[in-house]
C-alpha cells in the first residue's frame, strides 16, 4: 500500500506542479474534470457509475468550477443552478426507496464538491501571488496528511474520532499540525510572500486542523454510505474525492484569508 501511495504521488505531484504553474484554461480544465469525477464518485456511493443523475452532477459541477474562472456572476448562476436541477433530477430519478436521502445526497455532491471545490479555481485567479499562493495551500496540506500519516503509524495510540476514521489517532492529528504549520512558515519564506509574520503563524494554525476537518468531514459521509473509499482510481490512494477531502477546505480556507486577512 505505501508503495503504491509513493508510485502515485510520483506520477501525479509533477503534473499538479505543472498545472499550477501553467495557470489558465488549463489549469481550470483540470480542476472542473478532477471536481466532477468527484462528484460521480460521491454518486456512485448510492448510484450506478452511469446514471444519469451521476453524469448530471458530474457536469453541472465542473459548470460550477468554469464559471468561477469566468466571472463573479457565471459562477453564482451556476451555483444555484446546480443546487436545483440536480436534487430535482435526483427526485425524479430515485436510486433508493428513501427518495428525500437521494436529493439531499446529491445536494450534497454538489455543495461540498461543487461549491468547495471551485475555491480551487478562485484562489489561482487572485490578484496577487495567486500562483505561490496554491503551491502553499497545496503542498502545506499533503505535509499535514503525510505527518499525520507517518506519525500516526510511529506513535499514534490514542484514537482521535473512531466512529468516524478507526485508523486517525491524537498523536497523528499533533504530528500532522506540526507538520502542516512549519511547511507553511517555510513556503511562504520560499515564495516570498512579503506578509507580516503574524499573518503566517496564524494560517499555520489554522490550516492543519482545517485539513484535519476536511479528511474527518470525507470519512464520515463514507462511513454514511458504508464504503471504504469514493472508488479506486488511484492506486494507494483510493478515488479522486479521497485526495480532494483536505484540499477542499484548506483552499477555500487559504483563498478567505487571502481576501479577509491578507490584502
Amino acid at each position: 500500500m505505501l508503495a503504491q501511495r509513493v508510485a502515485s504521488a510520483a506520477v501525479g505531484i509533477p503534473v499538479i506542479v505543472l498545472l499550477i504553474i501553467l495557470g489558465g484554461n488549463w489549469y481550470v480544465a483540470a480542476v472542473a474534470a478532477a471536481l466532477a469525477v468527484a462528484a460521480v464518485e460521491f454518486q456512485h456511493m448510492r448510484r450506478d457509475w452511469l446514471d444519469p443523475v451521476c453524469l448530471l452532477t458530474g457536469a453541472l459541477v465542473a459548470g460550477i468550477a468554469v464559471g468561477a474562472h469566468v466571472g463573479t456572476t457565471e459562477w453564482a448562476a451556476w451555483l444555484v443552478g446546480a443546487t436545483v436541477i440536480a436534487p430535482l433530477a435526483s427526485l425524479a430519478r430515485p436510486a433508493t426507496g428513501d427518495t428525500l436521502m437521494d436529493a439531499l445526497w446529491t445536494l450534497g455532491a454538489v455543495t461540498y464538491v461543487g461549491f468547495l471545490g471551485s475555491f480551487i479555481v478562485l484562489l489561482r485567479d487572485i490578484d496577487f501571488d495567486a500562483r505561490s499562493w496554491v503551491f502553499l495551500a497545496v503542498f502545506a496540506t499533503f505535509a499535514t496528511d503525510t505527518g499525520a500519516f507517518f506519525t500516526g503509524r510511529a506513535i499514534g495510540r490514542h484514537l482521535l474520532a473512531p466512529r468516524i476514521s478507526p485508523k486517525k489517532t491524537v498523536e497523528g492529528f499533533f504530528g500532522g499540525c506540526a507538520a502542516g504549520f512549519a511547511a507553511v512558515v517555510l513556503l511562504a519564506f520560499v515564495f516570498d510572500l512579503g506578509i507580516e509574520p503574524w499573518k503566517i503563524s496564524l494560517l499555520g494554525l489554522l490550516l492543519p486542523p482545517v485539513a484535519a476537518l476536511g479528511d474527518l468531514a470525507e470519512s464520515g459521509i463514507k462511513r454514511l454510505a458504508h464504503v471504504k473509499d469514493a472508488s479506486e482510481l488511484i492506486p494507494g490512494h483510493g478515488g479522486v474525492l479521497d485526495r480532494l477531502d483536505s484540499i477542499l477546505l484548506t483552499l477555500t480556507l487559504v483563498y478567505l484569508f487571502t481576501e479577509w486577512v491578507v490584502y
